[in-house]
């Protein structure tokens, strides 16, 4: 009797571990058109939205894309990343941009040695000339370059 509640004792610790580790993480987030859920435009959404941070979901990519006048946000664009510059080679993700000009997504993004985002309004597009390995894009645009802009 006594093996038996050490192993439901031990099934369940492992059970309430596994539960509160997915609710630490937080909920699924993924940037759509016209949503005015975000907030915080321009800032670096990863100071929060990590592991341990206060903001709900872990980012894998999140930044702010503003217009050309880079007073204004540029809202319902897209976000493309692809495996070559120029909008070239395979089109790995693709994440809307939301109705306040922010974009972001828990969703398991594979860097692998880099990939090259291309950003597209209905009046324009922009392409990075340089590959990301990482998501955190207004912790330099904005701050050490340009601000993230489309026509």
């Amino acid at each position: 009797m006594k093996r038996t509640i050490q192993t439901l004792v031990f099934f369940t610790t492992i059970t309430l571990s596994l539960i509160s580790c997915n609710k630490s993480k937080g909920e699924t987030k993924i940037s759509k058109y016209n949503s005015t859920e975000s907030h915080n435009q321009g800032q670096n959404c990863m100071a929060c939205h990590v592991k341990g941070g206060k903001g709900e979901g872990y980012f894998q990519v999140a930044g702010t894309v503003h217009d050309t006048t880079l007073t204004k946000y540029k809202p319902n664009s897209t976000v493309y990343l692809y495996t070559e510059q120029g909008g070239q080679g395979t089109l790995k993700y693709t994440i809307e941009v939301d109705g306040l000009g922010n974009f972001y997504t828990t969703e398991t993004i594979d860097f692998g040695s880099g990939l090259y985002p291309t950003v597209k309004s209905s009046t324009g597009e922009r392409h990075m000339s340089s590959p990301i390995t990482t998501g955190t894009c207004n912790s330099c645009h904005g701050y050490s370059t340009s601000k993230l802009w489309v026509d």
